[in-house]
């Protein structure tokens, strides 16, 4: 007898789906970064921005500086008499701020150095008057009298900067300025002075530079 036959369909085997090597990352994670670099980037402005406009205006004296090195291209390099260590040493707190084992320990560090405005204003086409030295703190310093500010230094080694020591000058004033240095810190090296923009926080932002009756810009 004939044995009916079979017939069995196969059996249909699971396609494999070929795959990326590599996983797309979430969009997030490529914008995150660049978005907060932006808001990075754009908070200096801003804050600076913020100190010009609420600011308390602070005159600063310049330390004597070399007037063939004062303009390097279309920038000038200044220094201050709060720019010299010893100056700072000298004032109440310094010893305990450059001298203590955390100073030494460090390779930098910051500090605050108190300001006074002067007792005297500056006569008609007189440059304005500096404000004095009086303490430097390791500290941002509380509740200061009105007549004083603090502002915020960074000693790097035995270097002090306060972010005011580099500034762009435009090529057609460089040589009128260049020139005029020149005579005044000969005839009158006090009269080369910088106003600046002092926030409630020890920011400053520069204003303008003086040189004797002149008055220049940033």
């Amino acid at each position: 007898m004939t044995q009916p036959t079979i017939t069995t369909s196969p059996e249909t085997e699971p396609q494999l789906q070929p795959q990326s090597s590599k996983r797309r990352l979430p969009q997030w994670r490529f914008w995150l970064p660049l978005l907060l670099q932006g808001l990075l980037i754009l908070a200096v402005p801003a804050r600076d921005a913020h100190t010009v406009m609420t600011g308390t205006p602070v005159v600063l004296q310049t330390a004597p500086v070399d007037p063939y090195d004062f303009l390097r291209g279309y920038y000038q390099t200044l220094s201050y008499e709060i720019s010299r260590r010893e100056v700072l040493e000298q004032l109440p707190g310094g010893d305990e701020v450059f001298h203590s084992p955390n100073g030494y320990s460090q390779q930098s560090f910051d500090f605050y150095v108190i300001l006074e405005e002067p007792s005297e204003v500056a006569n008609p086409g007189e440059p304005p008057r500096p404000w004095t030295p009086v303490a430097v703190s390791s500290e941002p310093p509380e509740n200061l009298p009105a007549t004083q500010i603090a502002l915020q230094g960074q000693a790097r080694n035995w270097q002090i900067l306060y972010g005011l020591e580099r500034y762009y000058m435009p090529e057609d004033q460089r040589n009128d300025i260049n020139n005029h240095i020149r005579q005044i810190q000969v005839d009158e090296p006090e009269a080369f002075v910088v106003q600046v923009k002092v926030s409630n926080g020890a920011h400053a932002v520069p204003i303008s530079l003086w040189v004797g009756d002149e008055n220049y810009e940033f």
